[in-house]
């Protein structure tokens, strides 16, 4: 298991920078809903598509050099732009252009407050930058890894400098990019009608079995802090040096279908006297299959007794692109 030092205890399991558009502090009182779909415009921010596709030349060429007004002006008349990575495609067009638009989108009322503006390629709302300084503020290190498998340096730079006030402080963390940025984005806000999911799952009230089900998690604590007096783990996908003390390893990886039929039978078993919402585990499961479906995964499959009355069986699945991860337990007691 690689370690950052002392104080922190992280697992590269599963290893840029922005300018600020706005001052250092969100309009964090100023409600947009999150995005939660992995598109790099909100809705909030559409206005930037909008002011790109219909303003003139001369107001666009009060924003930005006149060869790439004329580069967009020419590629828009063929089709209209859709996405800030098609904005990108045109010639000249970079992150300091997409910041120029957004500049003039702001000043010509295309996008309001809601929107904080363009930062590593992704337009970002007021909620989904705080959404993203909360995340990233209270991640535990080994799942962040988990989420940035291919910046390990900008995961030690955020785990070093948080917490932090603003999205523009963490997209100016060196080691922090476009990709870095999107999968903290997606992490943050992507799953939030299966986290509701999760959250009525563990408010069920239990006597002497249950289930507890988390998203965003410290794998390695959890798999080496239990199991004093009985412990089984059989792991998948972990690099060599990160498959903890005992366990015996899989062959392959977990594919889609069996994480759904891990969360569904752990639903199941909570929901057995019908005191989750359908409308609740509907939305969740539609979202956990839009996350999962095509994806792969990492992770274990843990039982552990952490005294000689009870007994506990658990699943952890973490994607191997994104880190996105999901964790299944259910549990007995005398």
């Amino acid at each position: 298991m690689r370690r950052l030092g002392p104080v922190l205890l992280a697992a590269s399991l599963f290893a840029g920078c922005g300018s600020d558009l706005e001052p250092s502090s969100e309009p964090l009182t100023q409600q947009a809903p999150l995005t939660t779909t992995d598109v790099d415009v909100p809705p909030e921010c559409q206005g930037i598509l909008g002011f790109a596709n219909t303003a003139s030349f001369q107001t666009l060429d009060t924003y930005l050099p006149s060869d790439v007004v004329t580069h967009l002006v020419t590629r828009r008349a063929t089709s209209p732009f859709v996405s800030l990575a098609d904005l990108s495609s045109v010639r000249l067009v970079g992150q300091t252009r997409l910041e120029q638009l957004a500049g003039g989108a702001r000043a010509q009322g295309f996008i309001g407050p809601s929107c904080v503006g363009v930062l590593d390629g992704l337009a970002l709302s007021t909620d989904d930058a705080a959404a993203i300084v909360s995340l990233v503020n209270t991640i535990s290190d080994s799942e962040l890894h988990d989420v940035l498998p291919d910046a390990w340096n900008g995961a030690v730079n955020l785990l070093t400098l948080r917490p932090f006030t603003s999205v523009h402080a963490i997209a100016n963390t060196a080691g922090i990019g476009e990709v870095s940025l999107r999968n903290i984005r997606n992490s943050a806000t992507l799953s939030r009608p299966f986290e509701a999911l999760v959250a009525a799952v563990n408010a069920v009230p239990d006597t002497h079995t249950g289930v507890y089900m988390a998203r965003h998690f410290d794998w390695w604590q959890y798999v080496t802090t239990n199991g004093r007096y009985g412990y089984g783990l059989e792991c998948f996908g972990l690099e060599p040096s990160s498959v903890p003390s005992g366990a015996t390893v899989r062959p392959y990886l977990a594919d889609a279908a069996e994480v759904r039929a891990e969360v569904l039978s752990t639903v199941s078993t909570a929901n057995r006297n019908n005191q989750i919402s359908s409308g609740v585990i509907s939305a969740g499961i539609a979202n956990l299959d839009a996350l999962i479906t095509g994806r792969s995964f990492k992770g274990c499959y843990f039982s552990y007794a952490n005294d000689p009355w009870s007994g506990h069986t658990a699943a952890i699945f973490v994607d191997t692109v994104n880190g996105f991860s999901v964790l299944s337990e259910t549990y007995w007691a005398e």
